[in-house]
């Protein structure tokens, strides 16, 4: 009996990695785009930043362009002004002359303003140049390491399932049936449990002293009076407590 037991423990070890590995898998495209949803937000910051310098050198080019037509006008309402022959050509030509260079002035104070915006800027896109250098390096990187990993893990799920097989048709039939049955109506998967503390490690509950020295023996299959599954002490904490008592 300790023989099948020892199959039990390990077919049970096999499926907690087996569920596991299939869990990895079956989440595969959800932890893919999560990895693809990081470094898009990094991307997308990054393309924020230069769209606000493109747009500063936008609008600094529109307000010199507005700057040097608004000159052509001023130099025209200066010839004007010189050329006045009555005082309300004078006049006009003066108020004309006023309102062009104030406009002047505040576009040259806008000017102003986007460049030091502009070099704000600049100095952030320098401050995370590595990172926008590297941004698509590290995410081909990211994703070349997941696919690895999704790989080994369908690999190794292929030889886990292999060596379940290979563990499971050695079991008596009943034996794979109960193992199956109590298996298969636990949410966790966990048909056999081990007892820690004189508790199940699967439903917590204590165990009988009595029960606890049949656990320790592993010469017959106990299983729990609370979930039923089938309890099992590892060889060497069950050989310790033997000694101690």
């Amino acid at each position: 009996m300790r023989a099948e037991l020892e199959k039990l423990i390990d077919l049970q070890k096999t499926d907690t990695h087996i569920r596991r590995l299939k869990q990895q898998i079956e989440t595969s495209e959800t932890r893919r785009a999560d990895i693809e949803q990081e470094f898009e937000q990094h991307a997308f910051s990054i393309r924020e930043i230069q769209n606000r310098r493109d747009g500063l050198q936008t609008a600094r080019a529109d307000l010199e362009k507005q700057i040097a037509e608004n000159k052509v006008y001023l130099e025209r309402a200066d010839r004007n002004l010189k050329h006045a022959q009555n005082q309300k050509e004078y006049e006009t030509a003066m108020r004309e002359t006023d309102a062009l260079q104030k406009q002047i002035a505040a576009f040259e104070t806008q000017v102003v303003e986007k460049m030091t915006a502009f070099e704000e800027v600049e100095k952030e896109l320098e401050e995370r140049s590595d990172e926008i250098n590297t941004i698509d390096t590290k995410r081909e990187a990211a994703l070349k390491e997941f696919d690895t990993d999704l790989a080994a893990s369908k690999k190794e799920l292929d030889s886990e399932t292999k060596k379940r097989e290979g563990v499971f048709v050695t079991l008596p039939a009943q034996l794979a049936s109960v193992y199956n049955r109590m298996a298969q109506r636990s949410r966790d998967g966990i048909a056999v449990a081990e007892v820690i503390n004189g508790s199940c490690s699967a439903c917590f509950m204590s165990l009988r002293p009595q029960m606890q020295v049949e656990v320790k023996r592993g010469d017959q299959i106990i299983t729990c009076e609370s979930c039923t599954r089938i309890l099992y002490m590892p060889g060497k904490e069950a050989q310790s407590e033997a000694s101690a008592s």
